[in-house]
């Protein structure tokens, strides 16, 4: 089953100087090694900050566009995995070992596999 991990933290809280970022990078790099050696990995990305963020909305088939995210909160989405896990645990696992948990959030969610609703292969 396919799960994405969502990585939540306070962008303000994020040390951006250059052995800051770097102390981050390395975490993140011994992570990545962690997932490859599982061989679980699918795909990762990290996002730009909020404030690089624009939200879209459609009402009555008028285009709406707010810079900024869909909502004010206190802790960011900034960025996620997606892995390939044969239990929930071995996801749970992953979320642990992730260095976002450590400084922030990491949430587990499943992915939706339409194929299989609609009896697909």
């Amino acid at each position: 089953m396919l799960y994405a991990l969502l990585i939540y933290g306070d962008e303000a809280d994020v040390d951006a100087t250059p052995n800051g970022m770097k102390a981050m990078l390395d975490e993140y790099q011994g992570y990545e090694g962690w997932l490859e050696d599982r061989g679980i990995k699918r795909a990762a990305e990290a996002l730009y900050p909020t404030d690089q963020a624009t939200t879209m909305r459609v009402r009555d088939d008028e285009a709406m566009t707010t810079d900024g995210p869909f909502a004010e909160t206190k802790e960011q989405l900034g960025g996620f995995y997606l892995l390939e896990c044969d239990h929930l645990d071995d996801a749970l696992e992953a979320a642990r070992m992730c260095p976002g948990s450590h400084y922030g959030a990491v949430e587990v969610r499943p992915v939706v596999d339409f194929a299989q609703l609609e009896g697909g292969p």
